[in-house]
């Protein structure tokens, strides 16, 4: 059963809206309850709930101030708004930033609510498809290049806004050419798939790993050091390496890949210099032999 968040600091309004609920001829949903913008946010932004009605009026900061800052922080869940006011210039800032649809209290019914929030879903669903593909890579479903640059670039701010550590690893999967040439592209593509996965497997949920480009791959580590990155990126070059990757013709290929890794601001002090820095370090490993990784 998905769940539906309501942020309003009336509890009387809870219970109309989960009598309502009751009364949905179709799917069933459960209600959650936030009574505030501190604990509506925080339930918004840990995720869990397939769309959220939010009250307009929430004492000393509103409904619109929560949904921007929601937005601002990451957050794609469908919102619908709820207000007493049926001021058009209200509905207009409610979509303006970023709910999905506007129910005004005194027109809501069951049947208004249950087709809202069918609408608020379906856009959702649709929405989180098109955010997909702009930002991930369709063959690996790693993050793609112009969405590495942006997270990146917001990293790299954070990082000297704060004087924290930020690292990046580029690796490069070793004799690439040769298996498109000898085994065909299907394999190639397999090939890029499994070093994906497994690359993925042993990078903490807030590290960042994108397909750079062509058979190229990119790991951005917050909060590392130079040296802690390097030994991420030796457990990196392991995992790639670890197994051969069976290919339907039942060739055992064999996998390996050459890492670089940079950091701020022990390399650099921009994203193009981190980029640059990495890069440079991962030819310095291809040269000595690739199956490496190498600190710039």
């Amino acid at each position: 059963m998905r769940r539906i968040l309501l942020i309003d600091d009336d509890r009387l309004q809870f219970a109309l809206t989960r009598a309502q609920f009751e009364q949905f001829r179709t799917e069933p949903f459960a209600l959650d309850y936030a009574t505030n913008y501190e604990d509506g946010l925080a339930q918004l932004l840990a995720g869990g709930h397939a769309a959220c009605l939010l009250d307009y009026q929430l004492g000393p900061r509103d409904g619109l101030e929560l949904i921007r800052e929601a937005v601002a922080r990451g957050c794609r869940t469908p919102i619908i708004f709820l207000t007493a006011e049926t001021s058009e210039n209200v509905d207009t800032a409610a979509m303006n930033a970023g709910a999905l649809d506007y129910l005004v209290k005194g027109e809501l019914n069951p049947a208004a609510l249950e087709r809202s929030l069918r609408y608020a879903l379906k856009l959702g669903d649709t929405l989180e498809q098109l955010h997909r593909l702009a930002t991930r890579d369709g063959l690996t479903g790693l993050l793609n290049r112009r969405e590495f640059d942006r997270l990146l670039a917001e990293e790299v701010e954070r990082a000297r806004r704060f004087a924290r550590p930020l690292a990046l690893v580029l690796l490069d999967l070793d004799h690439f050419k040769q298996v498109n040439d000898t085994h065909g592209h299907p394999a190639g593509d397999a090939v890029l798939c499994a070093a994906a996965a497994r690359l993925a497997a042993e990078l903490r949920a807030v590290d960042r790993l994108a397909r750079f480009g062509g058979e190229e791959f990119a790991a951005l580590l917050v909060e590392t050091t130079p040296s802690a990155a390097l030994e991420t990126a030796h457990r990196l070059v392991t995992a790639v390496r670890r197994e051969s990757l069976a290919l339907p013709d039942g060739t055992a290929l064999p996998l390996t890949v050459s890492a670089g890794v940079a950091a701020l601001p022990a390399h650099a002090t921009e994203a193009a210099g981190l980029i640059r820095a990495a890069d440079a370090a991962l030819y310095a490993a291809k040269r000595a032999g690739r199956d490496r990784a190498t600190l710039a």
